[in-house]
């Protein structure tokens, strides 16, 4: 295939598709207007072409979990997740454990441990839960399974405070 041509394509499709589209603070707007999964959200949304196919579901326990399975997009090392990647499904997960919880806040801080290269190919299992709430401080974990390996830990800070709408 001649790349460069199939690229010219592309982009002029992207320039007709950026004159159609809504200004950007509309968009903004609708990222954050609490009706659910949003359409342009970098880990679950449908309009995202940059998001794994990450479904997640709450548990009985007050827990949410999803299997997802990554190939070559998102690799680091070869034939393995890349680790950014792996915080970037982490850090949404536990957001919405926290939401499935019942107290929802904004990361302050997340802690990841690599405790072995997860991998390309294979479902993965991701899972977070709420651990605690102190006044406006939400601590939150979760983690990264490929079957019974357990291949990233997370530990996260959320806190709970109103944000300003994009204007």
């Amino acid at each position: 295939a001649d790349l460069d041509a199939v690229a010219a394509q592309l982009d002029a499709v992207a320039v007709r598709l950026t004159e159609g589209a809504p200004p950007v603070s509309e968009r903004l707007a609708e990222m954050w207007r609490g009706e659910g999964v949003t359409r342009h959200d970098p880990v679950t949304g449908p309009e995202n072409a940059l998001a794994p196919p990450l479904r997640l579901y709450g548990t009985e326990e007050g827990a949410v979990e999803g299997v997802v399975t990554l190939d070559l997009p998102y690799q680091g090392p070869p034939g393995h997740v890349h680790g950014g990647v792996s915080a970037l499904l982490l850090d949404h997960t536990l957001g919405v454990a926290n939401h499935w919880a019942g107290t929802s806040g904004m990361t302050a801080e997340l802690t990841l441990r690599y405790l072995r290269p997860t991998p390309l190919f294979e479902p993965l299992t991701v899972t977070g839960r709420q651990v605690s709430v102190d006044g406006s401080r939400i601590r939150t974990a979760g983690e990264i399974r490929a079957g019974d390996r357990v291949c990233v830990t997370a530990e996260g800070l959320f806190i709970n405070k109103q944000l300003p709408r994009p204007s």
